[in-house]
């Protein structure tokens, strides 16, 4: 699906006037791609349409830019965007310009079709297994979405990506073997109460042993060792990792993005 975008070219930039953008109820934005990087101002209720009209899938939009040099119209994806996560509010947008004639890469939802499987009906139970796929394609043939029959998959059975049908002009880059969707067997009462059995146990093959000596060794630390520095803990460096593009936009505006979270 494509969408309409109006915008405007700013020439200010920083976190002061991200911030002003925001009191103004505009949204601070970035256009970037094409070797050239624009910031932009946004009307928040035309972001907010597109967004929820293309949950989950890769927004195809038509921008027509005021101010800009050169090039008032032009094709991007809407490829990130940030949002308060008390208010609500849409804090920053970054669009990424393509040619329409060079194929992109991008993820877009699976919806599964067909109705309820035939192994579901049985008692088996639907995993899943993919919510997205990752395609290569030219932004003219750019789907909303990938559909998958899982009607037929019975107990026991599933849909690798290699059993998909083609598309024309689409080009799939996970990996083939990789299970799209699939019907388990129903678990029996007895695994079940074998698995409960397990889970009570392990509480108690795990507990710490007892050690003689333990509560010494505290004492002897609190008259004349040296004392635990405090939040040692919590030293260890985060490995929380993220999908942020770089190159899209000034560091002093995410930044204050990320403060406004």
């Amino acid at each position: 699906m494509r969408f309409d975008l109006a915008v405007t070219v700013r020439e200010k930039t920083g976190k002061g006037a991200a911030r002003q953008l925001r009191r103004e109820g505009k949204v601070p934005g970035v256009l970037y791609g094409q070797g050239e990087c624009l910031l932009l101002t946004i009307e928040p209720d035309s972001l907010v349409k597109i967004l929820k009209a293309q949950a989950g899938g890769a927004a195809l939009v038509s921008l027509t830019l005021t101010g800009a040099k050169s090039k008032p119209n032009r094709t991007a994806l809407l490829r990130d965007f940030q949002v308060d996560p008390v208010e609500g509010h849409i804090l920053h947008a970054d669009l990424f310009e393509i040619s329409m004639d060079k194929a992109i890469r991008v993820k877009v939802p699976l919806h599964l079709t067909g109705g309820v499987p035939a192994g579901v009906k049985e008692g088996g139970i639907l995993h899943h297994n993919m919510r997205e796929l990752h395609i290569e394609c030219l932004p003219s043939v750019l789907p909303d979405f990938i559909e998958v029959d899982a009607s037929g998959l019975g107990i026991a059975q599933g849909l690798h990506l290699k059993d998909l049908a083609a598309r024309e002009g689409i080009r799939y880059l996970d990996d083939p073997e990789q299970m799209v969707v699939s019907v388990a067997a129903p678990m029996t009462e007895a695994k079940l109460e074998s698995l409960l059995a397990s889970g009570a146990a392990a509480p108690e093959a795990g507990k710490e042993p007892e050690v003689a000596g333990k509560g010494k060794v505290a004492g002897e630390g609190a008259e004349g060792g040296e004392p635990a520095k405090a939040g040692a803990a919590a030293a260890a460096p985060d490995a929380k990792g993220g999908d942020k593009k770089g190159a899209a936009a000034p560091k002093s505006e995410k930044k204050e993005a990320e403060k406004k979270k």
